[in-house]
């Protein structure tokens, strides 16, 4: 190996993915070692890691090229045994000059003295911030000012960042392309909306509330089911540049809210909306007109109560088919289509806002191959013959569809292009069916989870790979179908 010409060996290193290899590879000769240490890009290290300046000069040392730094201290206790600390962060942030790409996840004894240390960072451009207790908005507004070439920004469970003048600056300056932030108890889905001019040039964004607020019916709230936040522009600023929008566990009402971006965002291509209260058919009608370019759609729903009229009020989930009329006739490029409606009983039909015949509209207007279900008390054999003749479909999910039958089973086994079915609390499913799917012999993979009439012997060679359990905690693999 000592003999080997160096880029050959660095091109050897270059072909190797795992760490562990990479670790025991440097350990071979000091070319290796050296070799290894010029070529790693990107380290991550925890607990196991001294904080010493010493040490942490050296390990700067050891790898002069680190492009991507990840210090992850999950599973660790707080304050017990050493974390890297404001002089360790101040260390990485002076010796490796080619940092683009930092994260600092359970990091107890990092404040804002350490963020700060980033502004020297001229060529960071993706910051990720996870459970970070002691970082404030201070901290923020110094990253902000002096890390000039920052274009990703992660908050996720940070709860002392609250006030928004970073957000603002960062808006004015118009830099950032990729904005995440998720359960950050100081910055509501209104503040967001200070982030101003800088949402032109935002290609990803995501804002998760609380995660405890929602996902139930929010007691006697009862929410206007003709209010069109869409009919005036409040706002001087569009989304033109959006792609990757996700909106989860937050409610738009009594101010409008991140509701108004529904309509600005003409280049996306991804939403996903995971309970959010308060929309309506005015939402997703602004979006569908505005969003031709859309490929996927994931839409989780809880029941809600809505109302136009003083005299009337009714508890259901926020749209009707007047939403997937719209998207059937404006989406013509949906690929994607995940639809789930939480606490919704088959007894009460009426609680889900969707019908099987506008969902039907959607499924023959676009070209959708993954289609995923959860609770969808309105589809029955009628509804999986119409799903049967849909020419793209390739991957079909159901999870609690208690109308899907042995029947269903025969007409979705037709399926011109499915290759892979899951089956998850299907009850009325049986071995009958599931023999259905085998005689096309064209599924790839089949998943039964908890369908309590399909046996192990009963998906004995349905698919390629099956993976079957009689409870969700528990599944076992069988391999090739050949019952192994």
């Amino acid at each position: 190996m000592e003999d080997l010409p160096e880029a050959l060996v660095a091109e050897i290193f270059n072909k190797i993915t795992s760490t562990s290899d990479l670790n025991s590879l440097s350990l071979v000769s000091k070319q290796l070692y050296k070799t290894d240490g010029n070529q790693r890009a990107a380290i991550r290290v925890g607990s196991g890691l001294c904080n010493s300046t010493e040490a942490l000069t050296a390990l700067c040392a050891w790898f002069p090229n680190l492009r991507k730094v990840e210090i992850d201290y999950s599973g660790c206790v707080p304050r017990r045994g050493p974390q890297l600390d404001n002089k360790g962060l101040s260390v990485f942030s002076s010796h490796c000059s080619s940092l683009i790409d930092l994260t600092l996840s359970f990091c107890s004894y990092i404040n804002d003295y350490g963020l700060g240390c980033l502004a020297q960072c001229k060529t960071l451009v993706s910051l990720r911030l996870i459970s970070t207790p002691q970082i404030t908005s201070i901290g923020l507004f110094s990253v902000a000012v002096g890390c000039t070439s920052l274009s990703a920004l992660h908050l996720i469970d940070c709860e002392k960042i609250d006030c928004v003048e970073w957000l603002e600056y960062l808006g004015r300056d118009g830099s950032l392309e990729e904005l995440v932030v998720r359960n950050c108890k100081g910055i509501s889905h209104h503040d967001l909306l200070k982030f101003g001019s800088g949402w032109m040039k935002l290609q990803k964004f995501e804002f998760e509330g609380n995660r405890g607020l929602y996902g139930i019916c929010q007691g006697d709230v009862v929410y206007d089911s003709s209010y069109d936040a869409h009919s005036r522009d409040i706002y001087d600023w569009c989304c033109e540049s959006l792609k990757y929008l996700r909106l989860a566990h937050i409610k738009t009402l009594p101010e409008v809210g991140l509701r108004v971006v529904l309509g600005k965002c003409k280049a996306l291509e991804k939403l996903c909306l995971e309970y959010v209260h308060a929309l309506n058919d005015n939402d997703m009608i602004a979006l569908s007109r505005s969003c031709n370019n859309l490929k996927s759609i994931s839409v989780w729903l809880d029941i809600q109560y809505y109302s136009s009229d003083v005299s009337y009020c009714e508890a259901r989930t926020p749209f009707t088919d007047n939403s997937l009329y719209a998207l059937a006739v404006n989406c013509r490029m949906l690929q994607i289509v995940d639809f789930k409606f939480d606490g919704c009983s088959r007894d009460w039909p009426s609680e889900i806002g969707f019908t099987q015949k506008g969902f039907l509209a959607l499924i023959r207007s676009c070209p959708i191959r993954v289609l995923v279900l959860d609770t969808a008390n309105f589809l029955d054999e009628e509804g999986m013959k119409a799903l049967s003749s849909s020419p793209h479909l390739e991957t079909l999910e159901l999870t609690f569809c208690p109308a899907v039958t042995d029947a269903g089973m025969r007409f979705i086994a037709r399926t011109p292009c499915l290759r892979n079915l899951t089956l998850r609390v299907c009850h009325e499913v049986t071995d009958v069916g599931v023999a259905e799917l085998g005689r096309e012999h064209k599924l790839e993979s089949l998943v039964i989870d908890y369908c309590g009439e399909v046996s192990l012997q009963g998906v004995q060679g349905v698919a390629k790979s099956v993976l079957y359990s009689k409870d969700f905690s528990r599944r076992r693999k069988i391999g090739l179908g050949s019952g192994c």
